[in-house]
């Protein structure tokens, strides 16, 4: 009961919530003024066919069972791709571990801090908000280059292919590991196009405004249709009828673009903190704890 008492909350104190809410008053208001008119000033002589209005409700279902579905599509690929994501990286880290002499800490501090380094980079590039404070352990001279950069993650990736190469010309590690870390590798570099894809193909606005128009005149039409037998309680039902089919339409608005910060988009932030602990764990390295670490884990 007290994790249903909590989401409840959480669900209403979102900010898309909130909008609905006010979309809920505006048509409240709307059929409220329908309603007293119809019923104390001027009677107004529509008359809406009920097999009409139906159809109506009908076509509308199904556009937002395919906007619903295709917008849980769009957040359960980025969830897939980030739980890959943290799988690639063990799997690196792992790598890296079998690969590199127990006595060898410093380029095991790089490959975990620079793997750490990627997951943040990647959720800022996805959030068009690069936060370099939270690249801990990253070299001065590579800092400098990050910052002067447009595309982040993909130098980061560079750089960690670039270390490996120079481990196998110094003799460090031999072919074999170096076939066998490629396709990790490989992995970072596709999740960062397959989830720019998801971030870069928005669902079109002509679609997102067409439903929106579609509910609005649904909805305008419902209070003629039930004032004869509802009288003023036609007002709560146009209410939550307007609560049913555009809180449907706005939650899919909501998780389509699944990279941002809305209280249901996914939790990068987390996600990026676990694969820290993950490589630094694997490879025997401390992790640098930091205010921006600290936040994320509370």
């Amino acid at each position: 009961m007290p994790t249903l008492l909590r989401s409840i909350q959480r669900f209403h104190s979102s900010p898309t919530i909130r909008k609905l809410f006010i979309r809920m008053a505006w048509f409240g208001l709307y059929t409220a003024a329908v309603t007293v008119l119809q019923l104390n000033v001027m009677r107004l002589d529509i008359s809406i066919d009920t097999i009409f209005l139906s159809l109506l409700g009908t076509l509308l279902s199904l556009l937002l069972v395919f906007r619903t579905n295709t917008a849980y599509d769009r957040f359960w690929e980025g969830r897939k791709l980030w739980g890959g994501l943290v799988s690639n990286a063990r799997s690196f880290a792992m790598t890296v571990q079998a690969m590199l002499p127990a006595e060898d800490r410093a380029n095991r501090e790089f490959f975990a801090r620079y793997l750490s380094a990627f997951a943040f980079a990647l959720k800022g590039h996805l959030r068009d908000d690069m936060r370099f404070t939270e690249l801990e352990g990253i070299a001065d001279k590579d800092m400098l280059r990050l910052q002067r950069i447009a595309h982040v993650p993909n130098e980061l990736a560079s750089l960690l292919l670039c270390r490996i190469d120079e481990l196998h010309r110094e003799g460090v590690i031999n072919r074999q590991y170096v076939i066998i870390s490629k396709p990790h590798h490989t992995a970072l570099v596709e999740t960062t196009a397959a989830c720019e894809r998801i971030k870069r193909t928005p669902i079109p606005h002509s679609y997102n405004f067409y439903i929106k128009l579609f509910i609005s005149v649904y909805v305008g039409m419902l209070p003629f249709m039930l004032i004869d037998k509802y009288g003023y309680y036609t007002i709560f039902a146009v209410i939550m009828a307007a609560y049913a089919l555009m809180g449907i339409e706005m939650i899919a608005s909501e998780i389509e673009e699944p990279f941002g910060l809305d209280a249901n988009d996914l939790p990068l932030d987390q996600m990026a903190l676990t694969i820290t602990m993950n490589v630094h764990e694997i490879l025997g390295v401390e992790m640098p704890v930091s205010d921006a670490m600290l936040t994320m884990k509370q």
